[in-house]
């Protein structure tokens, strides 16, 4: 595979049982990126405790004091921006408009957001287009970048993903390929590559390892030599979601698996 060097990350969401379980907060994860050497962390909307000033000002210096970049935030529970009824889907749109705000304040590159589009949805398209449309609007502002994940439902389609970035056509609007999040009748590898030239932010699925510390289900270094290919020169964010290591164990192998394949 080409020779390549890259930042390593971790999501947020690889902690989500030791956040459930009251283990660690969102301070506690900015101290956990420190303690292994992590450089940047993914934040998740609903794991939250405040979004007042005095709370994300904390937050900020704390990653600050701790070396650590907070890169975006991976927003749920905001509405459908597919939503049939325009005032519905615009409502979405605004809904986002305080973690684009937040996203600045904490020096982020940008929110990644879902579509709510589904299967069989004819006109969904044109109805994430007009609602991206505006969030990107208002995203430009603040020099926030409003990424789409794959995510399942339409958006885990590059037969649908693929158009709505081009429908959208502005710069700051963009992926976060996601290794795993594809169904089986998706060619997980086709995929991330169609993604990758508007790719913003990659997120680096495991969920197990074999006795050589290789990811079970997805071929990691065919994966990050599309990543490479695709001239991509951000952060690749660990995204721990397996069930038979700890959380923890499992971050662990899955920075050695991206360190032994160039990341940093």
């Amino acid at each position: 595979m080409p020779e390549q060097k890259f930042d390593i990350s971790l999501a947020a969401w690889s902690m989500h049982k030791m956040f459930f379980a009251k283990e660690i907060d969102q301070l506690g994860m900015v101290d956990l990126c420190h303690e292994l050497g992590i450089g940047g962390l993914e934040l998740v909307n609903t794991f939250f405790p405040s979004p007042q000033y005095g709370y994300l000002k904390q937050l900020r210096k704390r990653a600050d004091d701790a070396g650590v970049r907070i890169l975006l935030i991976m927003c749920d529970a905001e509405g459908s921006m597919a939503g049939p009824e325009r005032a519905s889907r615009m409502l979405a749109a605004k809904n986002h408009h305080k973690w684009v705000d937040i996203a600045a304040v904490l020096g982020c590159h940008s929110i990644r957001c879902n579509t709510g589009a589904q299967e069989g949805d004819a006109d969904a398209l044109d109805r994430c287009a007009e609602s991206f449309a505006a969030l990107v609007e208002y995203a430009d502002a603040s020099g926030i970048n409003v990424l789409i994940e794959n995510h399942w439902g339409l958006s885990s389609d590059p037969d649908w993903l693929i158009p709505l970035m081009q429908k959208v056509n502005n710069p700051r609007f963009g992926t976060l390929p996601d290794f795993g999040n594809f169904p089986e009748s998706i060619d997980r590898y086709d995929a991330v590559r169609r993604m990758m030239p508007y790719a913003k932010a990659v997120s680096a699925k495991c969920y197990d390892f074999d006795a050589a510390g290789n990811e079970t289900k997805i071929d990691y270094p065919r994966m990050m030599q599309i990543v490479a290919e695709g001239g991509y020169g951000g952060y690749v964010g660990i995204e721990y979601e397996g069930e038979r290591l700890s959380e923890r164990e499992g971050i662990l192998a899955c920075k050695a698996l991206l360190e032994r394949l160039g990341g940093a």
